[in-house]
């Protein structure tokens, strides 16, 4: 009894007009990370994360929502399928400040170019 029950809600649902059960929207993401002096920046550590977006309620526990790698010797880090919303970009690499901004991704693919600045001298009242 329980079995037709369920079995009979669940057909009801999928026949519900406005109920999509369809996968997000996912873009694919390209990181270069590079000085101003556009010289790569390898063994960068790159870290995304999806905050936001218009399915991420339905989001379920297969689709990965944070990612952590480090960029190849060109400076390029890839990252295969992000859902389409807003991502924070996080990059840190040795002798380099720390990057973190977060960015709207609405289309299929999209390069971030990551610029990094060489670490600023320590100021001091004492000098």
């Amino acid at each position: 009894m329980r079995l037709r029950l369920l079995a009979a809600f669940s057909l009801l649902l999928l026949a519900l007009p406005g109920v999509v059960l369809a996968d997000p929207p996912m873009t694919t993401i390209r990181i270069e990370v590079k000085t101003y002096s556009d010289k790569p920046i390898d063994r960068a550590s790159v870290i995304v994360k999806f905050v936001e977006g218009r399915d991420y309620a339905k989001l379920g526990k297969k689709i990965q929502t944070s990612w952590q790698l480090k960029t190849n010797q060109e400076g390029l880090a890839k990252i295969p399928a992000v859902p389409q919303g807003k991502i924070q970009v996080q990059v840190i690499a040795k002798g380099y400040q720390t990057f973190g901004q977060v960015f709207e991704v609405n289309e299929a693919e999209r390069t971030i170019e990551v610029k990094l600045n060489a670490p600023q001298p320590q100021v001091s009242a004492h000098q």
